[in-house]
């Protein structure tokens, strides 16, 4: 099924959400010579694993090494003429298996040997075949020979941090750690209700029904988003609001993960979230859900992955909001950024407007805001736009959690004229999502609205696959939390 057509619209939409990396995890396969044609034809750069993960390997075998020699050396040459490859990756997680098995725990010098010779070959082989195409030693890892917990240690290399998702930590939580390069990192939600429907009955729609946790690949999953979204959301009425909002809470715990880690360049200088695509209808760590229609998650990620960037952050220490600009780009912008404040249930109010002037590939501090300032009822919103007009957009910070605010249950009319729909509300709208599980994209989604202000949208990409044809305006659905 993995066709280069569908293949194709996958990398559209992760060119369509600014994303400029993908990786190519160590757990799956060596594509077909197409899937980097379009990598490269896009502009999209590929860190490639090696077919090496979550394992214990044979490397004390000189046949069995023979034969991975090969495998490396032939793969290194029908790729390395392409222009996306950016860096060869020996393995994923070997480091960490060494503590995981019964075999590596009692012998844990033996087994680290015999990684050892593995990544030496590999490494051996790309300096022979394409020395122009770094080579970096496992994911996660500190730096070549060092074999310490990538995991948590966040002072070199690249860090795998799950604690968010497999430890149940707060979203809040992603701030504690600043690493170099993120290459792993998730958290799950349900798929929408328009996959859910293909391979459910009414009486499976549960988190709970054994047809959900069948397709749910991590134990405990499904109870997991559950117990989130009581802890940023007021419980929800039904199934249907259920999903959307387990949607929206995988939205936030990226957001808040990719938002700081940016604020914090050069310090970080990467992030590689787990994962873009699904391979079947299933609850997973994805932002593009089975049939490749965006969840909540991609259409936040084309924001927080937007090349020139304002967040707010908050300052642990003095406990000030931190208003940050964020510039990817190779060229300095000057930035022009209005913020106002807003009550859940009531008008937004100007707090300033800042001019910033942004170098190439930094964060610079623009501003900051005591948090006395905010009431409780209040949340922060900010727009900004660079002189020429290239880089622009719009971005919110809530100091609290959603559940902690009265909210209003906002009257947002809907405006229909073709492929275009202009959204008004009476009180702010907090992640308005239009056709939630569209097999279209949109111009935007799962964003704030604000009262008075119209916000147009506009489908941008129709798509078709198999069991989902493109939706109509003329049958929009628009979502909020409440």
């Amino acid at each position: 099924r993995g066709t280069p057509e569908l293949v194709r619209d996958r990398l559209t939409s992760a060119v369509e959400a600014n994303f400029n990396m993908i990786r190519v995890w160590g757990g799956g396969q060596y594509e077909a010579d197409w899937f980097y044609d379009i990598c490269s034809e896009l502009g999209i750069l590929v860190w490639h694993d090696f077919m090496f993960a979550c394992n214990l390997y044979p490397s004390h075998d000189k046949h069995w090494l023979a034969s991975v020699r090969t495998e490396a050396r032939q793969q290194i040459r029908r790729l390395s003429s392409q222009p996306c490859m950016a860096l060869w990756c020996g393995d994923n997680e070997l480091v960490g298996a060494l503590g995981w098995y019964d075999e590596s725990k009692a012998d844990r010098d033996r087994y680290l040997a015999m990684y050892d010779r593995l990544n030496y070959v590999l490494e051996e082989v790309v300096d022979e075949v394409a020395p122009d195409i770094p080579f970096w030693p496992s994911s996660p890892s500190m730096g070549p020979l060092n074999f310490g917990d990538g995991w948590h240690n966040d002072t070199s290399g690249d860090m795998h941090f799950w604690d968010v998702w497999h430890s149940a930590k707060d979203f809040e939580h992603y701030r504690t750690v600043k690493p170099r390069f993120c290459s792993e990192f998730g958290f799950q939600s349900f798929p929408s209700m328009s996959v859910i429907e293909t391979f459910t009955d009414p009486e499976d729609r549960s988190a709970t029904s054994r047809v959900m946790d069948v397709h749910q690949r991590n134990d405990g999953g499904n109870e997991t988003i559950v117990e989130t979204i009581s802890r940023y959301f007021k419980v929800p009425e039904s199934f249907e609001d259920m999903v959307y909002l387990s949607q929206v809470s995988q939205a936030l715990a990226m957001k808040t993960s990719i938002e700081f880690w940016r604020s914090v360049k050069p310090r970080c200088m990467g992030t590689l979230y787990w994962q873009l695509n699904d391979t079947w209808p299933v609850a997973s760590w994805s932002s593009l859900e089975y049939g490749g229609h965006w969840k909540v998650t991609q259409y936040m990620a084309r924001r927080f992955h937007n090349p020139v960037l304002v967040t707010a952050q908050p300052d642990t220490v003095t406990g000030d909001i931190v208003l940050w600009a964020v510039n990817d780009t190779p060229d300095a912008v000057s930035l022009s950024i209005g913020m106002t404040r807003g009550d859940v249930a009531g008008p937004m109010a100007t707090v300033g407007t800042y001019a910033c002037m942004c170098p190439p590939n930094k964060a610079v501090e623009v501003a900051r805001i005591a948090a006395t300032d905010i009431a409780a009822q209040e949340f922060l919103s900010f727009k900004w736009q660079d002189v020429g007009g290239k880089h622009s957009g719009q971005n919110d910070y809530l100091p609290k959690r959603p559940k902690e605010y009265d909210l209003s249950t906002s009257k947002i009319t809907a405006v229909e004229a073709g492929d275009t729909v202009t959204l008004t509300c009476d009180v702010p709208a907090l992640y308005v999502t239009l056709n939630h599980g569209s097999a279209d994209i949109y111009s935007d989604n799962g964003f704030t609205l604000l009262p008075d202000i119209e916000k147009v949208i506009t489908i941008t990409r129709k798509r078709s696959t198999a069991g989902a044809a493109p939706s109509s305006m003329a049958t929009s659905m628009v979502t909020s939390i409440k």
